[in-house]
C-alpha cells in the first residue's frame, strides 16, 4: 500500500535529518540530489524542519556562480546535550557533547579499590555534573554509559557481578535520580568499543567481525550481519572465561582465573614481559601491559626483527609457553633487547591466537579486531603475528586487524549510542 501523506512526510524528514547528521550541512539542492525528492518536496521539508527547531541556516555554499550563494542547512547542535561515561574498575571518564557529537568538555577521575560505594558514586556523579556545567550544558538529554560486566537483555540493567565494584551498578541508578529529565542507558564496554571501531575505526568496511578487547581485562564483542549480538543472558563475548591451556586450572562460574583472562590480561602480559626482559619507559600514562607491548613493538621496529626471528617455537609445540603459564621457567631467546622484544611478542601472539582461534572456529567472522589499549599498542606488528598463527591453526580465512581507537573506543561508543538514542526521540515523526 502507498504511504499516506503524513507517513511520507515523516519518512522524508527522517531521511533528511540522517543525511545532515552523517554528512554535515547541506544545501536544499544537495538534499534533493541525495534523497531523489522533488524540489517542492525538499523545500517543504526544509521549512517544516526549520519551524520545528531541528535545523537552521548555518552558512552559505561557496559555489562560484552568479547570483546569491545557496543556504547551507544543518542540525541545531545545541538542541540537546549528551554525556558519555567510560566506567572502569579504577575510575571514570566523562565527556559532554552537542547533538551532532562535537565534544564540549571532557575529564576523568580515579577511583581506588578502597573507595566506599557511596563516595565512589558521588565522585562519578559530581564529575558528570562538573563537566556538563563547564560545557555550558544546563540539562543533559541522554547519558550513555559503558561498563564492564553483563547487561540484562530484558531490562537493560547492569547485572550484579562479584568480580566488579559495587558502585558500578549503583552509579546508574543515582545518575537517573540526579538527572531526572535525562535518559540514562548502559552497555557493555566491549560492545561499545566494537560499535566505535565499526563506525570510526578498523572495522568500517565490515558488517561481520569480532572485536577482541585486550586491556586491563579481556572481552569480545560479536557483530554479525551488521547487528551486535548480546546472547540470551547478555553474555556473548565473555571470553575471559574461555578454558585454555598453559594456565594453572580451569575458570569457575564466579572467577575467570584459569581462563583466557589468565593469559591475556594486563597483569598476565606484565608477567610475560618480565620473562623476556621487556620493560616500559618511565612516565607512560597508558596501562602497564599496553606500555610494555608498545615498547616491544618499538624495539622490534628499531632492530628489524620479524615474527619468528627470535626462535620462538610455534603454537602447539613444547616451548616457552609449553612449560605452562605461571611456571618458574624463564624466557627463551631473550639475549638482546630486540630479540627479547620479538620473543615476547611471539609468545603474546601465541596466547592471543588461542582466543582468536576459538572465536573463528565457532563464528567464522572473517575479521577479528584486536581492540583495547593492548591491541592498539601492538598495532600491525602484533596483529600480523596473530594472523600468521591463525592461518596455521584454522582452515577459515581470517583477517586480524589492530584496533584504531584503543581505550578511547569505549567513550566513543558510549557517545555514539547516546547520540543515536537522543536522535530517535528528537527526530521522531513530526505531528503535522
Amino acid at each position: 500500500m502507498p504511504a499516506s501523506p503524513s507517513t511520507a512526510r515523516a519518512i522524508n524528514d527522517r531521511l533528511a535529518l540522517r543525511l545532515l547528521q552523517q554528512q554535515g550541512p547541506l544545501t536544499a539542492a544537495q538534499l534533493k540530489q541525495h534523497t531523489g525528492l522533488s524540489r517542492p518536496t525538499v523545500a517543504d521539508l526544509v521549512d517544516r524542519l526549520a519551524a520545528s527547531g531541528l535545523i537552521q541556516v548555518v552558512g552559505e555554499a561557496g559555489e562560484q556562480r552568479r547570483g546569491p550563494n545557496a543556504k547551507l542547512y544543518g542540525i541545531v547542535a545545541d538542541r540537546a546535550h549528551l554525556a558519555a561515561l567510560d566506567v572502569r574498575t579504577e575510575g571514570v571518564s566523562v565527556l559532554v557533547s552537542d547533538l551532532v557529537g562535537r565534544v564540549l568538555g571532557e575529564a576523568s577521575v580515579p577511583i581506588g579499590g578502597d573507595t566506599g560505594t557511596g563516595h565512589a558514586v558521588e565522585l562519578a556523579v559530581a564529575l558528570v555534573e562538573r563537566v556538563a556545567k563547564e560545557a555550558g550544558a544546563d540539562r543533559l538529554h541522554t547519558v550513555g554509559i559503558g561498563a564492564p560486566g553483563l547487561i540484562d537483555p530484558a531490562t537493560g540493567e547492569l547485572r550484579d557481578s562479584g568480580g566488579l565494584p559495587a558502585w558500578h551498578r549503583r552509579l546508574v541508578a543515582v545518575l537517573q535520580e540526579r538527572l531526572p529529565t535525562a535518559r540514562v542507558t548502559v552497555e557493555n564496554e566491549t560492545n561499545l568499543a566494537a560499535l566505535a571501531e565499526q563506525r570510526d575505526g578498523a572495522a568500517r568496511d565490515r558488517d561481520t567481525f569480532v572485536l577482541l578487547w585486550l586491556g586491563f581485562g579481556t572481552g569480545a564483542a560479536v557483530v554479525l550481519d551488521g547487528h551486535l549480538r548480546r546472547g540470551a543472558s547478555g553474555g556473548t563475548g565473555e571470553i575471559g572465561f574461555l578454558p585454555v591451556p598453559w594456565t594453572r586450572g580451569l575458570p569457575s562460574a564466579t572467577d575467570c582465573a584459569g581462563g583466557f583472562h589468565s593469559l591475556a590480561s594486563s597483569a598476565a602480559i606484565t608477567e610475560l614481559a618480565g620473562r623476556y626482559g621487556v620493560t616500559a619507559p618511565p612516565g607512560t600514562e597508558e596501562p602497564l601491559g599496553a606500555g610494555l607491548v608498545r615498547a616491544a613493538v618499538q624495539a622490534v621496529s628499531a632492530g628489524g626483527a620479524r615474527a619468528g626471528d627470535a626462535g620462538v617455537v610455534p603454537v602447539g609445540v613444547a616451548g616457552a609457553e609449553g612449560a605452562g603459564v605461571g611456571s618458574a621457567g624463564g624466557a627463551a631467546g631473550a639475549g638482546s633487547a630486540e630479540g627479547g622484544a620479538g620473543a615476547f611478542l611471539d609468545a603474546l601472539a601465541d596466547r592471543v591466537a588461542l582466543g582468536v582461534a576459538s572465536v573463528v572456529a565457532v563464528l567464522d567472522p572473517g575479521c577479528v579486531v584486536l581492540g583495547g589499549e593492548v591491541g592498539h599498542a601492538g598495532g600491525e606488528e602484533l596483529a600480523g603475528r596473530v594472523e600468521e598463527r591463525i592461518r596455521r591453526m584454522a582452515p577459515l580465512p581470517t583477517e586480524v586487524r589492530a584496533g584504531v581507537l584503543g581505550g578511547a573506543a569505549v567513550l566513543r561508543g558510549a557517545l555514539l549510542t547516546a547520540r543515536e538514542a537522543a536522535q530517535e526521540v528528537l527526530f521522531a515523526p513530526l505531528d503535522r
